[in-house]
């Protein structure tokens, strides 16, 4: 028995003094993507997603830390950074990252009161014309044709600070609609319900207005990191798989509910 438990340590030891230590960073305040805990520890659902897929990757040890979105950035440009999640594709404004293949869709969509879906509205802007919008202050979500619409007076816009505002307001029929993340909505939506300030059937999804994705981004030089390359293989064909079996949609799905 003692040999066993020698030899199953040493079998243990020399697996870890293989592993190469990786360290990804991810944004430390965008939920439900990827935030802190109260505990300080990176989850939503990119950080689930990468830890599934890092957990099938034996040959590295990978911590997940988080960084402010601007620290993140300025530190993968200086090629101090190996990885950062959860960029958007833009090869030009940012050609110190490398994007090839996306994690998730993020959708950009517009939710309204009940009472202003009583008729149908599908196309964005147009069938929202004569309606208050909420839109997060400081943020341009929209589109060129919604904010001509806005400057002609066709759709009035309501800039309020944050989510959570925004859709108290929504809830009391302040305004008629409110664009943002679609996840971030129900993620926010099921927060206020829990608190018992939303009765949960009153807010319904209207159109999508627009979609991005994100990825993890990898520096482009590698020079500090030898292990790139194979890195990035193994983890590509990981997260082709679990897109391909819907992984990915579910753990959206149990992250929302949760």
């Amino acid at each position: 028995m003692k040999l066993v438990i020698a030899l199953t340590l040493s079998l243990l030891s020399a697996l870890s003094q293989a592993q190469t230590n990786v360290k990804v960073f991810g944004d430390d305040a965008y939920p439900p993507y990827s935030f802190k805990d109260k505990k300080g520890q990176m989850t939503g659902i990119y950080s689930v997603v990468l830890r599934e897929i890092f957990e099938k990757m034996p040959e590295y040890r990978v911590s997940l830390e988080g960084y402010p979105w601007k620290r993140g950035l300025n530190e993968i440009e200086r090629g101090k950074i190996f990885a950062l999640y959860p960029p958007y594709k833009r090869e030009k404004q940012r050609p110190y990252m490398e994007y090839e293949m996306p994690i998730l869709d993020e959708q950009l969509v517009v939710f309204c009161h009940e009472k202003a879906l009583l008729q149908p509205r599908e196309h964005w802007p147009k069938d929202y014309y004569g309606l208050t919008v909420g839109n997060n202050a400081g943020f341009s979500a929209g589109g060129d044709e919604f904010w001509a619409a806005v400057k002609r007076g066709d759709i009035k816009v309501e800039e309020t600070k944050g989510t959570s505002k925004n859709l108290l307001k929504l809830i009391a029929g302040r305004i008629d609609c409110y664009m943002n993340d679609g996840l971030s909505i129900q993620w926010e939506l099921k927060s206020l319900q829990k608190k018992g300030k939303y009765n949960g059937i009153s807010i319904k999804k209207g159109a999508v207005i627009s979609s991005e994705q994100g990825y993890l981004g990898f520096v482009t030089n590698g020079r500090q990191f030898p292990y790139k390359s194979a890195f990035k293989e193994k983890y590509h064909l990981i997260l082709q798989e679990m897109k391909s079996s819907g992984r990915i949609d579910q753990i959206i799905k149990d992250f929302i509910n949760q």
